[in-house]
């Protein structure tokens, strides 16, 4: 059985890594010359298991690559969703040479923990464009994911800049992620924002600028929040723009800004 079970791992791993070899050697191996060889291969397999580890490693790294690539081109093909929408929240210069642009949700662990190191970002960074897309992936689960959404956006409407990055800041200063995001809390961050509790037609407002950010989202091939894309305004190529999916260091988004102006 165990041996049955190593072979079959073989062939579903080696698969995709051997399709082309197989395919080459039909021209030049008879059918029972190729059997021998598959033989071989498999035996060889599972004698030396760990090789099945390696090559799992390689192709998972193969795909990942080939995602971000994928990823990268339709960042480069909606540039302008991204930059310039007017209907997503920013903070900074409109003629900044460098967008900052994150996908976010303010019931996600993960941008929870990126927050504080966003902010730092934008503090240390005045001539770069920060864009935040509201994207609440955890609406259905939690409401608060949607309430908060569209309370910021309307700040941002109604306010302005600054009172929407006082407001989300606020939130996320709650440490109230995965589901303990109160209506209080989101109250507390309006006043810290010095406006006033969107009405429920304000709200509804949002709605299609909340869709638009999800189909960007998707497009781009985001699985999940939070989502970095950093680029020049003009000009982005695959080489001065950098995606981060996941949360990540302080240093890698400091490194993506740099890369965007210009710099390695």
């Amino acid at each position: 059985m165990k041996r049955q079970t190593m072979t079959l791992l073989a062939s579903l791993v080696l698969a995709p890594t051997l399709a082309f070899a197989a395919d080459s050697a039909t021209a030049d191996f008879t059918p029972a010359q190729q059997e021998a060889i598959g033989k071989i291969a498999a035996d060889y397999m599972l004698q030396h298991p760990e090789i099945l580890v390696q090559v799992s490693q390689k192709l998972q790294a193969q795909q990942a690559d080939q995602q971000q690539q994928q990823t990268l081109s339709a960042v480069l093909a909606n540039s302008k969703a991204l930059v310039n929408d007017p209907a997503t929240p920013t903070y900074g210069p409109k003629d900044a040479k460098v967008a900052f642009v994150e996908f976010f949700d303010y019931q996600c662990l993960y941008c929870s923990h990126m927050a504080p190191v966003v902010e730092q970002t934008v503090k240390a960074n005045p001539n770069v464009r920060f864009v935040f897309k509201e994207w609440p992936i955890f609406g259905d689960r939690w409401k608060a994911s949607i309430t908060a959404a569209e309370t910021g956006m309307a700040i941002w409407k109604e306010k302005g800049a600054q009172a929407y990055f006082d407001y989300h800041n606020s939130i996320y200063r709650t440490g109230h992620d995965e589901g303990k995001l109160t209506d209080a809390d989101i109250a507390g961050a309006v006043k810290a924002a010095k406006a006033t509790a969107p009405t429920d037609a304000q709200r509804k407002a949002t709605h299609d600028a909340i869709a638009a950010n999800d189909e960007l989202a998707r497009t781009l091939g985001f699985s999940g929040t939070p989502g970095f894309v950093v680029m020049p305004t003009s000009g982005a190529t695959a080489e001065n723009t950098t995606v981060l999916p996941g949360a990540v260091s302080a240093e890698e988004l400091q490194a993506a800004i740099v890369k965007a102006q210009g710099g390695k």
